[in-house]
């Protein structure tokens, strides 16, 4: 099979490798669609985030679907021929933070295109079964795909606590940006104000949920108040900015990755009795995920603005620089497709 690989520096080679036996409960997935993450793009130019770090040759990708052709030996051959989301983990089920619930903090956590563990860029991977979601056929490839970044913006909503009639700020008009406030329209959030330096991601967010949309550089941020405060820019600027715009038992959300360390308005946050967290991942929400997109209620498939075959993953690590850019997909077949 072909293999799009992280060899060194600002360096995609393509390769071949033999294709994996899934163990006794993994399934074999060919992949059919792989969006592109910051994070895929972070590990391309700078070579790691935060402590970790890539010391080898890195498969990147771990926004994922696909179609299982095989199974080992503890998993139902019924499976084979479903079409499936990835949910792109492997923890340790017997940590304590799993057997809590709470797997995606298991500190054994295998996860996708985070060094050393491979992720999607490939013709076939393997998966757990159960980390493999079925999907049914009203639901596209890139879809599927994208639930890995829907899933964040999912548990981003559940921790900022939306519900109906709240109102939310969200920082960062990116794809975690715009699926959460997706999310937050989804959940019954009547008031979604969307923030973002970038002209033209201010004009994305009044397509995807946003019932308003300001300019952090000239629109008075903390003069709002809301119910909750979701930042997905990982600006240190937007997040103060946004913590002060949170009225008294309100939420604040830290969803973007930033700097390790930044002074935030720590006597206002005990003043007004606001909670303060962090997403890390997700847990438990592809089945949100599915219901969420089949009823309409979540639009992912328009979020796609650009598609590479596995022979351009390069490009498609640098589409994010283009003007109007939301989401990158890579889809392995792409070209046999075009030739055919």
């Amino acid at each position: 099979m072909q293999v799009s690989v992280l060899s060194g520096p600002q360096e995609i080679r393509l390769e071949e490798r033999p294709v994996p036996t899934p163990a006794a409960d993994e399934v074999l997935v060919r992949v059919t669609a792989v969006g592109v993450c910051g994070s895929d793009a972070h590990y391309y130019r700078e070579g790691r985030i935060g402590d970790h770090v890539v010391n080898g040759p890195l498969v990147l990708g771990h926004e994922a679907a696909g179609v299982v052709v095989a199974v080992g030996s503890a998993v139902a051959d019924t499976r084979i021929g479903q079409r499936v989301s990835i949910e792109p983990q492997r923890p340790d089920p017997t940590s304590s933070q799993s057997r809590a619930g709470r797997y995606n903090l298991c500190p054994s956590m295998e996860f996708f295109a985070t060094p050393p563990i491979d992720g999607a860029l490939a013709e076939y991977i393997l998966i757990q079964s159960v980390f493999a979601h079925e999907v049914p056929d009203e639901i596209s490839d890139e879809a599927a795909a994208l639930f890995e970044p829907l899933s964040v913006g999912i548990a981003s909503a559940q921790k900022a606590r939306i519900t109906a009639g709240s109102s939310v700020l969200i920082a960062g008009a990116g794809p975690v940006g715009l699926v959460t406030a997706q999310v937050a329209r989804a959940f019954g959030a009547t008031e979604i104000i969307v923030s973002d330096i970038d002209e033209s991601r201010r004009v994305h967010a009044s397509t995807f949920g946003a019932t308003r949309v300001l300019d952090p550089a000239v629109d008075d941020i903390r003069g709002l108040e809301v119910d909750a405060f979701i930042d997905a820019s990982g600006a240190p600027r937007a997040v103060v900015d946004g913590v002060h715009a949170v009225r008294p038992a309100g939420t604040v959300v830290l969803v973007g990755m930033g700097g390790n360390d930044y002074a935030l308005p720590i006597s206002l946050i005990q003043n007004r009795e606001l909670v303060l967290t962090g997403v890390f991942r997700y847990a438990n929400t592809w089945p949100v995920a599915r219901r969420l997109v089949l009823a309409g209620k979540v639009d992912l498939d328009s979020m796609v603005t650009a598609r590479f075959d596995l022979a351009h993953v390069e490009d498609a690590l640098n589409a994010d620089k283009l003007v109007g850019s939301i989401k990158a997909v890579v889809v392995p077949g792409l070209s046999k497709e075009k030739d055919a």
